[in-house]
């Protein structure tokens, strides 16, 4: 005791490799230790956090006295670490909270890595002060012995280590109050847990628990209890004595009942149930507002009876609900259900492979190049990547039961995927989508990459209501969108279409035409369309000799929308029908089309001068008239004729490969068109064209708001014209603009530009610009919003920036017209203008400077050197606009000081935005002149896990070199160029003379 006085460390306290690490640490390096702020000492943003925290304990700095908070890195050396914590209890008598968190490192996949942390010194038991203990993210396989002797622990955070089971001795723990011991492998519950009467907040998620003991209703102060994502098949009856439960979390185990009492409990308000087993809920539970149920049986039949002895057992599957942070999860040979946190649910059965991997997921935004997309196809949703590439699952072995699948109407057939030893299973994909506008004889499928070409997979839809919660099959068959009937998709319900994978890729929704298949034997076959009866077609016997596939699409043309996109009143045509097949273009035998006649037409009424057969081949850009070269027998209803083939013209030479991966064929490339029509028109070609055309264009509006509390934020968006009064009435309250464009019509990812004009520029460089443009793709069920931030070079102190944004089609234009009136005159489908709309910038008043934030003086800054590159005002904009959160730990590693960040949060309380601009700013302005500012700045990004940032500011670095570089081979050679007005060199590296 006299020796802990004295502030001594007896030496049998300190092993004796861990003594002479710490003697050699203090001695190491001439820099003097980091000195605590405070009484706060986070030495786990700094490299060799253990070797400071020695120094500090060998000097005997009088600060560490006051120190109650400390935090070191799980990843420390153990030796080092082991050393330090056995010097707390002498060196930091007052400390409080203890964090000894790991995940700050992360793999080649950027998975988080577990701390080295193993085990703690007994001497921490001596600590008398400590009420908070996070021990996370470590590789801890047992609780140390002295966690239970700190009888003072209010809070222990036990969560990602690899502990299997509690001691006992930690139910005498009499002040805790909050326990997490998430994401472990605790199978079993000590009972001595409901010794802890002061305990008011427990998470035990993310285990393998089986079953709770009776003891835990002796929990009476539990407000808190988060046991999801275990195996729990029943609660004890004891659950009635929690009767302080205000929030109990039991989603995604394997619950079979509840007992009712938990409705009794007074002050529950939540009671969170989904994705369990249960057929049958009492009903106090069914119809409490605080009960979700979604993703449980309710209702269903009983599953069969157990197999008899001697039947092997096959293990429950596990279940992952990934979080935000995680982008990787793993796959073991005995399967698993997964989550993903942007809503995907995947399902890997037991045997899906042979040995444990490790599957990555990404959502990529939507572009062409990811978008394969047919005439009328419409895309429903982000596309999803699954990693590694080509990866195949296991494949059925000799003996085991096996079912194989002829071709599917709506798909191609799909590769069988998995089997277990009692039943045939596949990998299981469900997606998230927005439920498509236009439904009738539409269906939505899967699409993916296999093989070098798009693909798609026989789909099928699954809903969950917003008050049921119970998901459930829309229809049975493919998922077709009808328009009416009482199983109608309501727009609030979340839809998954649900698809069996046979390996890993690119995977979105498309909705599509409905699609009918089949396969044409030498026998001949009969093929009709499931969405208009009237269209079919019919092989005879001998058209073919070997089998093919034939597949047709039918698109629907209603009476009255043809002749108001044309103009033309007397203009009808007939269902538009496309066909593809797989084998040579022609058949043996003539082969019969059959077609409804275009509407209000009758075979015994018409005059058949004005009816017109048209077709079009894949690859060819008109409408041919097809009629004079076949027989068109025609009765009062249909129209039928022969064809020998399908093709009219030279098939195209082949094309070469395509040079990216993602760049490969579309579904059903040799698409082939029939169409009937009846118009007085002789250039029915033309006419047929133009519709064409018509049937697949969106008429849009075309928004630019501008932020109310900061004009320099500007949204454009690009919105269908039924959606742009409720969106403007949502907008309004928070932005403020000109009235919208008038209606535009684009195409289904169609590529456009938003430029923004006189005066007025984008304020950082992004990766959607294109020479200073904004790039877009408009896609008719996602949101085409971008939000960017605006900027100019003419002096606001004087009058306010009145300037534009303008909206071009396809590329962008050489010459940017300066009137709108002018370019008004360009109007029409290929012209590249569509809209202009005005943006003002508002005068700024008195000193105030183009900075957001109280109190922030923005001057022209240019941080960095004309050699490394410069960091601009708008630069260190996009990177404040980055941070959020995180940035507290960016400011230490830059070397900020604990009470300046707490002074920032003091007088920016209520902004974010202001708290972080003022940080980076007043951080920016002291570094101004200073070499090496910049790498300071993209190695404290760096060590904050901001690696995404940090790579950014190296892309503008390496762009402004590259700029700074031309612009001086630019001045060698063309010095007169410089006075040119319209083609300046790179900007110079000076800052900007006010």
């Amino acid at each position: 005791m006299a020796a802990v006085e004295a502030g001594q460390v007896p030496a049998t306290s300190v092993p004796e490799d861990a003594a002479r690490d710490a003697t050699e640490a203090v001695g190491a390096g001439p820099e003097a230790p980091l000195l605590p702020a405070g009484n706060r000492l986070s030495l786990h943003l700094y490299p060799g956090g253990c070797r400071r925290l020695l120094r500090l304990c060998a000097q005997q700095a009088p600060q560490l006295l006051e120190v109650d908070f400390l935090q070191l890195s799980g990843h420390e050396d153990p030796q080092l670490l082991e050393a330090s914590l056995a010097r707390l209890p002498w060196s930091l008598p007052h400390l409080r909270s203890l964090v000894l968190k790991g995940g700050q490192r992360r793999d080649t996949l950027g998975a988080c890595l577990r701390g080295s942390l193993t085990t703690l010194p007994t001497s921490l038991s001596g600590l008398a002060h400590l009420a908070h203990l996070d021990l996370s993210f470590n590789s801890l396989e047992t609780l140390p012995a002295c966690v239970p002797q700190m009888c003072g622990l209010d809070a222990l955070l036990l969560s990602r280590n690899c502990l299997s089971e509690l001691p006992a001795a930690l139910g005498a723990l009499p002040s805790l109050t909050f326990l997490a011991v998430t994401h472990n492998r605790l199978r079993t519950l000590p009972p001595a847990l409901g010794a802890l009467s002061s305990l008011q907040r427990l998470d035990l998620s993310g285990n393998l628990l089986e079953a709770l003991p009776a003891e835990i209703g002796g929990l009476g102060s539990l407000a808190e209890l988060n046991l999801a994502s275990n195996r729990l098949q029943s609660l004890p009856g004891s659950f009635a004595g929690l009767r302080a439960l205000r929030l109990c979390i039991l989603h995604s185990n394997l619950l079979a009942s509840v007992p009712a009492s938990l409705a009794r409990l007074p002050l529950l308000t939540r009671l969170d149930l989904r994705d369990n087993q249960l057929r049958d809920v009492p009903p106090e539970l069914l119809d409490a507002p605080f009960v979700r149920l979604q993703g449980n049986p309710l209702g269903r039949p009983p599953p069969d009876p157990p197999s008899p002895p001697g039947t092997p057992m096959v293990p429950e599957m596990p279940r992952l609900l990934l979080t935000s942070d995680l982008d990787s999860f793993a796959v073991t040979p005995q399967g698993c259900s997964v989550t993903l946190a942007c809503g995907v649910r995947l399902q890997f059965p037991a045997g899906a492979t042979a040995a444990p991997v490790t599957v990555r997921y990404r959502q990529w935004l939507p572009e062409p190049r990811l978008v394969p997309l047919g005439p009328h196809d419409a895309l429903l949703s982000s596309v999803l990547e699954l990693q590694p590439h080509g990866v195949a699952f296991q494949q059925a072995r000799l003996g085991w039961a096996k079912r194989g699948r002829g071709p599917q109407r709506g798909g191609p057939s799909v590769a069988l995927a998995l089997m277990s030893p009692l039943a045939w299973q596949e990998v299981g994909l469900w997606l998230l989508f927005v439920p498509p506008r236009a439904r009738r004889c539409r269906e939505v499928v899967v699409r993916t990459l296999s093989d070098s070409s798009w693909s798609d997979l026989e789909t099928h839809l699954e809903e969950e209501a917003p008050q049921a919660g119970v998901a459930r099959a829309v229809w049975e068959g493919p998922a077709l969108l009808r328009p009416a009937g009482p199983d109608r998709v309501l727009p609030r319900q979340r839809l998954w279409a649900h698809c069996q994978v046979p390996h890993f890729s690119w995977f979105l929704v498309v909705s599509r035409p409905v699609s009918d298949a089949c396969l044409v034997p030498p026998e001949g076959a009969l093929l009709c369309s499931s969405g208009h009866a009237g269209v079919r077609v019919t092989f005879p016997a001998g058209a073919t000799e070997e089998p093919r596939h034939v597949r047709m699409q039918v698109v629907h043309v209603g009476r009255r929308e043809l002749p108001a996109l044309l103009g033309e009143p007397e203009a009808a045509a007939s269902p538009l029908l496309c066909l593809s097949q797989s084998g040579p273009s022609s058949f043996l035998r003539p082969v019969t089309v059959q077609l409804p006649l275009p509407p209000g037409v009758t075979g015994l009424s018409l005059d058949r001068s004005r009816l017109y057969l048209l077709h079009r081949a894949a690859s060819a850009a008109t409408w041919d008239d097809i009629t004079a070269q076949v027989a068109l027998e025609l009765t009062h209803l249909y129209a039928r004729f022969q064809v020998t083939r399908f093709s009219w013209s030279v098939p195209p030479p082949p094309q070469p490969p395509p040079p990216h991966p993602l760049a490969c064929r579309p579904p059903h490339p040799r698409l082939l068109r029939y169409w009937l029509w009846y118009t007085t028109k002789t250039c029915v070609g033309g006419l047929a064209r133009k519709a064409w055309e018509r049937l697949r264009l969106h008429r849009v509006n075309l928004i630019a708001l501008q932020r109310r509390r900061d004009p320099e934020q500007v949204l454009l968006q690009c919105l269908p014209r039924n959606k742009v009064d409720a969106t403007l009435r949502r907008l309004l309250e928070r932005y403020r603009g000109p009235e919208p464009s008038d209606t535009v019509e684009m195409f289904e990812g169609e590529k456009f530009f938003a430029a923004f004009e006189r005066g007025i520029d984008i304020d950082a460089d992004r990766p959607d610009c294109v020479e200073g443009r904004v790039c877009f793709v408009f896609y008719s069920h996602l949101k085409n919003l971008k939000e960017v931030y605006v900027t100019t070079a003419l002096d606001r102190r004087a009058r306010a920036v009145r300037g534009q944004v303008s909206f071009y089609r396809g590329e962008v234009p050489e010459v940017v017209p300066e009137e709108a009136e002018a370019a008004r005159q360009k109007r029409g489908t290929a012209a590249l203008w569509m809209a202009t709309l005005p943006i003002k910038l508002p005068r700024l008043r008195g000193c105030e400077g183009p900075a957001r934030g109280a109190g922030l003086s923005l001057a022209p800054l240019n941080l960095g050197d004309a050699e490394t590159g410069f960091l601009t005002q708008s630069n260190l904009l996009n990177v404040a606009r980055r941070l959020g959160p995180d940035w507290p730990a960016v400011a230490l590693h830059l070397g900020l000081p604990y009470r300046e960040l707490q002074r920032i949060r003091h007088e920016f309380r209520d902004d974010l935005d202001g708290q972080i601009c003022h940080m980076l700013f007043s951080w920016a302005e002291r570094q101004a002149g200073q070499p090496g500012a910049v790498g300071r700045l993209v190695q404290a990004l760096e060590q904050s896990d901001r690696r995404d940032v940090a790579e950014e500011v190296r892309a503008v670095l390496e762009l402004g070199r590259h700029k700074y570089q031309e612009g001086l081979r630019h001045t060698s050679l063309a010095p007169r160029n410089l006075a040119s007005p319209d083609r300046s060199p790179s900007p110079s590296p000076e800052p900007a003379q006010t």
